[in-house]
């Protein structure tokens, strides 16, 4: 019902509601995404980043985990399988698994935690899908005690940033790809200030900090490149 592209932006700049912003958000946003994506970093994880963080929290006894950009849920899910069944001992600790993204029916599907064959077979182990997983008709749904672990939000990384920090862990991976250079560096210099100063950032495997101003030291584990606060 509009007149082209000038209609659609005169729309947009009324819309009080945000629901036609929404939408075009959500035709406009890249919600690429798989289980165990890479694999190394989830191998690092395991091996390294998570039994440190453990050690280092050990008074406290909480783990805080961020992950944005997380589409339909695949990244913040696989994080709270691999501690589920790697970490036993984080059980009666408080483990917060946070998960934003700007696109509103991404999060919407990422809330439910139910899943086509086809997005199962996209990097989900067997020994995972039968442990954490549950028929629903001809899709999977994610059982309720990994789907509790994670709170999803919507939340624009080139937006303006509430209070949401410190985290010991963010994942800002496949994203920055999609942003010029000056709001990269905007995007993971707000990162830093919301990292604890032993904390780990992970980046995607095509993505780095070239000729990005940080406080961040860059630390590799096996396959996988961290970056922690010079304090650290």
């Amino acid at each position: 019902g509009l007149d082209g592209i000038l209609g659609l932006v005169r729309a947009l700049r009324t819309d009080a509601s945000g629901r036609l912003r929404g939408q075009v958000v959500d035709a406009m946003t890249t919600n690429e995404t798989l289980w165990f994506r890479d694999a190394h970093p989830f191998e690092s994880l395991e091996q390294t980043v998570i039994p440190e963080l453990i050690d280092a929290r050990r008074t406290t006894r909480t783990l805080d985990i961020w992950c944005a950009a997380a589409s339909t849920g695949q990244e913040p899910y696989t994080i709270a399988m691999v501690l589920k069944e790697r970490f036993p001992q984080l059980a009666g600790w408080k483990v917060r698994i946070l998960g934003t993204d700007i696109s509103p029916s991404a999060l919407e599907r990422a809330r439910k935690g139910v899943y086509s064959q086809m997005e199962m077979g996209r990097g989900m182990p067997a020994k995972y899908m039968v442990k954490y997983f549950t028929r629903a008709g001809v899709d999977w749904q994610i059982n309720p005690d990994i789907r509790a672990m994670v709170e999803f939000k919507l939340f624009n990384l080139a937006g303006t940033w509430p209070p949401m920090g410190p985290f010991d862990l963010i994942f800002v991976r496949n994203v920055l790809i999609y942003f010029n250079q000056e709001t990269k560096a905007q995007i993971v210099n707000r990162a830093e200030k919301n990292l604890k100063r032993d904390g780990y950032l992970l980046l995607g495997s095509t993505e780095s900090l070239l000729n990005v101003q940080t406080n961040l030291d860059r630390v590799q584990h096996g396959k996988t490149t961290c970056y922690r606060p010079k304090s650290a």
